[in-house]
């Protein structure tokens, strides 16, 4: 895969490379530590990936990291995993996320939208004050570092204040969104074991109200470690017995306290979901998110305190998590509340005309939406703004690049990124200073040791591999939650290649250091950004007594659509009507998630599995992508080979269809 010789779809000017912090970054580091001060931006990775002790020390640096406690060295242990990250160092994330209060206290820090579309403005001294007051209410709960809190909130500007509020005492965040069913909600915060909850009454979306709180209920009566239910009535309802009020715990003017931890403290929870077991409950670092998130935002993204951070996203997704940290740049942040499509597919254009977003960033599935819908961006809004439109969730397919080109503005920077819930980062995507090439990420990130393998742990260049990371990275989990001796944690990403990170990925490296994304090599379903495991899926489509058992398959499609079929084993007697298909959809969106609802529900005479028992997802999937049988599956290893050729044939006459 070459396309050096092609023109490329988008080049900065002289002015714009000059003027990127990147740019910056990269003669300052020459004379401060090393760097080469010649080369570009290819000269930079690869001084960043082979000395991550200079490169680590000097984005702290540019950034002016706060140390309580300074660091005995960047990396003590580069082991992976166990990377021991800046050893003895103390700090507060959200100390970082709030600095700017300093300085504009009166500029805006959120911008907050819903549906109506108007932009409600929350400065910074607004935001510093409502964390502060929460912070001390939540010490006087008796909330300590490392105790959980929790959030079952939308995208809305408490969820950001609970969030910092959480992190200045030095307590460990986790939320999920309300679209989540109470079971999907419960096998995520049971593991963690949170000691207060802040909860919504309801939610907004689609020009419709959907009341949560029997939800709610479920989720207090579930979760025996609360000491405190925060109620927040975004729907205007009372607050239930025993709950306490937000706005009471927000009201003081307090200078928010911050414990100072050590960097490997843990930040957040994340949740992603593998193919068997409860969702992955992944523990990131204070300190490694910080660096990370200030490297990606601040370099990468080129965010600073004259832009306006918007990216469609619900607090479910690693997406908000990586918006909140627009902060740290002194950015402002755009929450928006409600449905990427209402009143109309161009719904989300018209928050960034509104909002004035200089970086806006929402899904591959949604760019091609808006194509197929017939939206005009650059005719009928205001968007002379943003400067960039960035997309994740899924591969940006080349006409998603031909579209935004022609439709948004010819001079746009286009910036299709992709990483993972694991890393709460990206691996490749945005670099200000570098060309965009049609259908490509533009480079792999600072930092970031990024190559494509095959089976045998050899790098391909212009071939299909594995995504792999051979050098650690500050934002990796520092653990898995309830995983004692870290056997989940090293079999996720560690098993097929010893001491090098596996992500899961198919991706191509292209000769000229660009990167192009194929989609899962994993039977992860990844689903506008938002991944679930199949064994989530199963085991809601599984209680219902008419299915023996079940197959759920994701497939990225090349023109950027997403294939979820649902395979159905009926138990004697079922029969597969539209009554049982509308229940199959009804149970998965009460219980999981409205957007993991299969596409398609059709019947197998039985459901493949491996000889140890395992239904067999990886193979399926390859099949439906085309994949010749002999190349898909080792046939001494399935339990009945003759049930593949369905699929097999379901893929020929899709494709022919």
């Amino acid at each position: 895969m070459t396309s050096a010789q092609t023109e490329p779809l988008w080049q900065p000017d002289e002015d714009r490379v000059a003027a990127a912090a990147v740019t910056r970054f990269q003669a300052w580091a020459a004379e401060r530590h090393g760097a080469p001060a010649d080369g570009g931006y290819a000269a930079l990775h690869r001084w960043s990936v082979d000395d991550l002790e200079a490169f680590w020390a000097a984005v702290a640096e540019w950034f002016d990291v706060r140390f309580a406690t300074p660091y005995e060295r960047v990396l003590g242990d580069d082991a992976m995993p166990g990377a021991d990250w800046f050893p003895g160092a103390t700090l507060n994330y959200a100390e970082h996320a709030l600095r700017a209060a300093d300085e504009r206290p009166h500029d805006t820090a959120l911008l907050h939208v819903d549906e109506t579309h108007e932009p409600a403005p929350i400065s910074w001294a607004e935001l510093r004050r409502q964390v502060g007051s929460l912070a001390a209410e939540l010490r006087g709960l008796g909330v300590r570092p490392g105790d959980r809190v929790s959030g079952y909130l939308p995208n809305i500007p408490e969820a950001v204040v609970a969030l910092l509020a959480t992190a200045a005492v030095g307590a460990v965040w986790t939320s999920c969104a309300p679209d989540f069913g109470a079971r999907s909600v419960l096998d995520r915060f049971q593991q963690v074991e949170p000691v207060v909850l802040f909860t919504v009454d309801g939610y907004r979306y689609g020009g419709k109200e959907h009341d949560r709180r029997d939800t709610v209920a479920e989720l207090r009566a579930e979760l025996p470690t609360l000491r405190a239910v925060v109620h927040i009535p975004l729907l205007g309802t009372p607050a239930p017995e025993g709950t306490l009020e937000w706005s009471a715990l927000t009201a003081a003017d307090t200078a928010p306290v911050y414990a100072h931890v050590p960097f490997s403290h843990p930040l957040w929870v994340l949740y992603s979901s593998g193919t068997t077991g409860l969702p992955k409950a992944i523990v990131q670092s204070q300190g490694g998110i910080l660096v990370e998130h200030l490297k990606q935002l601040g370099l990468h993204c080129d965010l600073g305190p004259d832009d306006v951070f918007f990216w469609y996203t619900s607090t479910g997704w690693m997406m908000w998590n990586f918006l909140v940290s627009g902060l740290l740049t002194g950015t402002t942040v755009v929450v928006y509340d409600g449905s990427p499509g209402y009143p109309d597919t161009g719904a989300q254009w018209r928050v960034a005309e509104r909002t004035g977003a200089t970086l806006y960033g929402t899904s591959a599935a949604y760019v091609m939406a808006c194509a197929k819908a017939d939206v005009h961006p650059g005719r009928d809004f205001d968007l002379s703004k943003v400067k960039c439109v960035a997309t994740t969730g899924s591969p940006l397919p080349p006409d998603g690049f031909r579209w935004l080109h022609d439709e948004v503005r010819a001079d746009l920077w286009i910036a299709s990124v992709s990483g993972g819930t694991d890393v709460c980062s990206c691996f490749a995507g945005a670099v200000p200073t570098l060309p965009v090439h049609i259908g490509e990420l533009q480079a792999a990130g600072l930092g970031t040791a990024l190559e494509s393998w095959d089976p045998s742990g050899k790098p391909l260049i212009g071939e299909v591999g594995e995504l792999v990371v051979t050098r650690p990275m500050p934002s990796m989990p520092i653990r898995f939650w309830n995983d004692p001796d870290g056997s989940r944690y090293r079999d996720s990403y560690f098993e097929m290649f010893p001491g090098v990170w596996r992500h899961g990925d198919w991706i191509t490296i292209t000769d000229h250091g660009s990167v192009v994304i194929h989609g899962r090599s994993d039977s992860t379903l990844n689903r506008q950004g938002v991944r679930m495991g199949s064994a989530d899926i199963y085991e809601a489509v599984e209680r219902l007594p008419e299915i023996r058992e079940s197959l759920v398959i994701g497939l990225e499609e090349p023109e950027g659509g997403y294939w979820m079929p649902l395979f159905v084993h009926l138990a004697e007697g079922a029969t597969l009507d539209e009554d049982l298909i509308g229940r199959i959809k009804t149970t998965i969106r009460a219980e999981l998630s409205p957007r993991h609802v299969p596409d398609t529900v059709i019947e197998v005479p039985a459901i493949p599995h491996t000889l140890t028992g395992k239904r067999i997802e990886v193979p399926v999937k390859r099949l439906l992508q085309g994949t010749p049988m002999a190349k898909a599956v080792n046939p001494g290893s399935v339990d009945d080979i003759g049930l593949l050729s369905f699929y097999e044939e379901l893929a020929r006459t899709r494709k022919t269809g």
